[in-house]
């Protein structure tokens, strides 16, 4: 891609993003978006065919970001590791006002949406590679719930200011999706003993 065209198109998303942090979406124009960018009118739209174009080219590039940053390529086991969990809560916090401000539209939900799609994919995909003894309906609930709870606690951590380190709500998180993992494998013929599962709980959460 020709540079000039590359630093045009960096400026116009980075303008965009910040737009987006101080107002509706829906009022927002074309011409603040050129302003804010330093560039013409014209320009914005050789690069895209209107405000939403540019959202969805915005996702489109944090997404794939997100994928390539945090998931590998040869994870293994049914369900997403800590690490990958990890690496994507910390990659969301160096860039804290872009996801910040994309999770936070109200009038176009599309990031929350893709995001949820992205982790609900990725659980599919790897419950699918390790031959869970699920049914599809059964697979397609539970990929369900881990996605919305991920991109829930991730919101809730943004909205409040974030509480806590990224370590630290990844290390709760995780004892959360554990205990359903663990209750989802003990109701497929796998049982682990009560004692065990409460000594689990009490050293994730600190109980003494």
């Amino acid at each position: 891609m020709d540079r000039r065209i590359k630093k045009n198109q960096t400026a116009i998303k980075k303008a965009f993003i910040h737009l987006i942090a101080e107002k509706e979406f829906e009022k927002i124009t074309i011409n603040e978006i050129a302003e804010r960018a330093d560039v013409n009118r014209g320009t914005v739209y050789s690069h895209y065919w209107d405000k939403y174009d540019l959202l969805d080219k915005c996702i489109e590039d944090q997404l794939i970001h997100l994928m390539e940053s945090c998931y590998s390529a040869n994870a293994t086991g049914p369900f997403p590791t800590k690490i990958p969990l990890l690496r994507t809560i910390k990659e969301i916090e160096k860039n804290a006002l872009l996801y910040k401000t994309l999770l936070s539209i109200k009038d176009v939900p599309s990031f929350r949406v893709h995001l949820s799609r992205m982790i609900n994919n990725r659980i599919m995909e790897q419950m699918e590679e390790n031959k869970l003894s699920l049914d599809d309906l059964g697979k397609s609930i539970f990929a369900q719930f881990m996605s919305s709870a991920i991109v829930g606690v991730i919101e809730w951590w943004f909205s409040q200011s974030k509480p806590c380190s990224a370590e630290e709500l990844t290390e709760r998180l995780w004892s959360l999706l554990e205990m359903n993992r663990m209750i989802l494998v003990e109701e497929k013929g796998s049982p682990i003993a009560e004692e065990q599962n409460e000594a689990r709980r009490s050293a994730q959460w600190g109980i003494s």
